[in-house]
C-alpha cells in the first residue's frame, strides 16, 4: 500500500514546492515608504535687527587750524541691519543719524556746528546711510556700497564694515558691526573753515552699531 502512494506523494510535495517557491518570489504587497530628498540648501528666513541707540554712535574726527585733531559725536543713531543666512552670507543696513544729538562737550560750539555753517539742524535733523549691496572679505570685514545723504545731498560710498561680534545670552540675541571711512565734506555744502584752513574738509567717521531682533 505504501508503495501505491508514492506517485500520488510526490505530486503533493512537488506541488508544495512550487507554491513556496512562487510565493518567496512574489512582490510584498505592502508599500514602501521612503523619505524625501532632503534640499540642498535650506532656506532661512532673513534676520532683521533692530539698531540699540543706547549702545551705538556716530563719531567724527576732523582736523582744525593745520593741527590737532578734534573729535565730536552723535549719540542718536536708529535704523535695522538685515542679515541672511547661517552663517552670514548677505547684510544690509538702513541708519540714520539725528543731526541735533550732537555732541563736543562744549555748549557753545555744539551750538555753531547745529547752525547753517556746518549741519544746519532746523534743516537738515537727519543724516543716512542706505546700503544697496554688501561682499564678504576675509576675516570678520565686509564691503558695503550704498547712499551717504548728508546737509539735503546724496552720494554714493562703499565703507568697510566689520562684524565686530555676535551673540546670544540671557538678554537676548545681540549683533554688532563697526565702520570707519573718510568724507570730503565739501561734496556735501558743508565748507566752512575749508578756505582758511580753519578746519580740514576731510572728515573721518566711525560708526559704531549694536542690534537686536526687532
Amino acid at each position: 500500500m505504501f508503495l501505491s502512494l508514492m506517485p500520488s506523494l510526490s505530486i503533493v510535495i512537488s506541488f508544495l514546492l512550487m507554491f513556496v517557491v512562487n510565493t518567496q518570489n512574489t512582490p510584498s504587497s505592502t508599500p514602501v515608504t521612503t523619505s524625501p530628498i532632503a534640499s540642498a540648501t535650506a532656506t532661512v528666513p532673513d534676520m532683521i535687527w533692530k539698531i540699540d541707540d543706547t549702545h551705538s554712535m556716530g563719531l567724527f574726527r576732523v582736523q582744525h587750524f593745520g593741527a590737532g585733531m578734534f573729535w565730536g559725536r552723535f549719540d542718536g543713531v536708529t535704523g535695522t541691519i538685515t542679515t541672511s543666512g547661517t552663517p552670514i552670507e548677505n547684510i544690509s543696513f538702513n541708519v540714520t543719524i539725528d543731526t541735533n544729538s550732537i555732541s563736543s562737550a562744549n555748549k557753545d560750539l555744539d551750538g555753531h556746528l547745529r547752525s547753517p555753517d556746518f549741519f544746519s539742524v532746523k534743516e537738515f535733523p537727519e543724516m543716512n546711510f542706505t546700503s544697496t549691496s554688501s561682499k564678504k572679505l576675509e576675516g570678520n570685514m565686509w564691503e558695503v556700497a550704498g547712499t551717504i545723504t548728508i546737509h539735503g545731498i546724496t552720494k554714493p560710498h562703499v565703507v568697510q564694515m566689520e562684524l565686530t561680534g555676535q551673540s546670544e545670552s540671557a538678554r537676548g540675541k545681540k549683533i554688532g558691526f563697526e565702520a570707519v571711512f573718510t568724507i570730503d565734506r565739501s561734496e556735501f555744502g558743508m565748507t566752512y573753515g575749508i578756505e582758511k584752513n580753519a578746519i580740514g574738509k576731510n572728515v573721518r567717521i566711525i560708526v559704531a552699531l549694536e542690534a537686536a531682533p526687532s
